[in-house]
């Protein structure tokens, strides 16, 4: 144990978003190690802990905050890793989200319901970089499908940050003049959570008038929302694993990674916040809603027909209109889906994964598996969870 590494976390312990990350750490640690962690609780905005400056350990993993704690991270010579981004041209490595595939989920999630008006809503510019780049990524996907965009980021924090209060009656104000239905995506959960007040004040039904869609997938926020807020989840542990990985190498003496390391975001978890469809055809809507409540039971397009009394070809000319994919195309679509959450959320089988999620034999799953999603069952659960 005397020559186990020393590592420094800076990673918040009050929220979800940071236990997430020291998950996949701890994992890794665990399989790869021994580390000895220097570590104690911290907050999101907590400052660099006195001892950093005089600490002589191997390696540093932070959620680096501000320039000051980043400059005594680099003073110190220490390999480290950030896991942050929230402070510009660091000169450090970082691991974190690839917020084009968030956008892309974000936007996939709202077209497979039907919905042709979408909007953005964040923080004041200038507040989060983060923020701002979903925000802009978001606008640019939107637009390029041919579809009207709609933002709001409120007020500038400048002269003064607004009041919960004052935030919370501009941005009802703005819900109540959108065009409706429209989704919306919220720039995280913590958004997602305001905004799904602001329709209460403005009496805007979700999700029927305004579909919400946070990020993060915090099922403490998600589950405190009225109605539970759907997110994408953005493999927190994945990201976690992915930076003690990277550490480890530059411990080791490998070189550093000449660009910022950035994995896929994972799947929209679907709550009663977007649980609408913007069809205006109420047969349509039948049937796309006994697809997606039945489509893990092996069941057939006659038993979409018989249940909705659309003939075959009819149901497949309007899904092909509406959502651009036939029924066929839709039920595989919902059974990869729900086969993905379970490869990466238990520990079955491939064949009872494969049965559970709809599908006839495990061949035919892998089968399908590996031409949609481009891996095998085995290696997308082994990549995701950041192996």
């Amino acid at each position: 144990m005397s020559h186990a590494r020393q590592v420094a976390l800076l990673i918040e312990t009050s929220r979800s978003y940071g236990r997430g990350l020291l998950r996949g750490i701890i994992r890794y640690q665990r399989e790869h190690g021994p580390w000895s962690i220097y570590f104690e609780p911290r907050g999101l905005n907590d400052s660099a802990p006195s001892w950093l400056k005089s600490w002589r350990g191997n390696g540093i993993l932070a959620r680096i905050n501000d320039r000051r704690t980043a400059a005594i991270i680099r003073r110190s010579g220490i390999p480290a890793v950030d896991l942050r981004f929230a402070v510009p041209n660091l000169g450090l490595p970082a691991v974190g989200i690839d917020n084009t595939t968030v956008v892309r989920r974000a936007v996939d999630h709202f077209l497979d319901r039907g919905f042709s008006r979408f909007a953005f809503c964040s923080y004041p510019q200038g507040a989060s970089r983060w923020m701002d780049l979903r925000a802009e990524l978001f606008q640019e996907l939107v637009t390029s499908l041919g579809f009207a965009y709609e933002l709001f980021n409120g007020k500038p924090q400048r002269p003064g940050r607004l009041s919960w209060e004052q935030d919370q009656q501009q941005l009802a104000r703005w819900v109540k003049r959108l065009v409706k239905p429209i989704a919306v995506m919220a720039c995280n959960d913590d958004r997602g959570l305001q905004l799904l007040d602001a329709c209460r004040r403005a009496g805007v039904r979700v999700p029927d008038d305004v579909s919400v869609l946070g990020v993060d997938n915090d099922e403490f926020m998600c589950g405190l929302a009225t109605p539970p807020l759907s997110s994408i989840d953005i493999n927190l542990e994945g990201i976690g694993y992915r930076a003690a990985e990277v550490l480890d190498g530059l411990m080791r003496g490998r070189p550093t990674p000449a660009e910022a390391v950035l994995l896929p975001a994972g799947d929209v978890v679907s709550r009663q916040s977007t649980d609408a469809l913007a069809i205006d055809d109420p047969d349509l809507s039948a049937a796309i809603h006994y697809l997606r409540e039945h489509a893990c039971e092996r069941i057939r397009m006659r038993d979409v027909t018989q249940a909705t009394g659309l003939e075959r070809r009819t149901l497949e000319r309007k899904m092909k209109h509406v959502l651009g994919r036939s029924p066929k195309e839709e039920l595989l679509r919902i059974q990869i889906g729900e086969a993905k959450r379970l490869l990466l959320s238990t520990q079955l089988s491939i064949k009872a994964v494969a049965l559970r999620a709809g599908f006839v034999s495990s061949r035919y799953f892998s089968k399908v598996f590996r031409h949609r999603v481009g891996f095998a069952p085995s290696q997308f659960r082994h990549t995701r969870r950041g192996r």
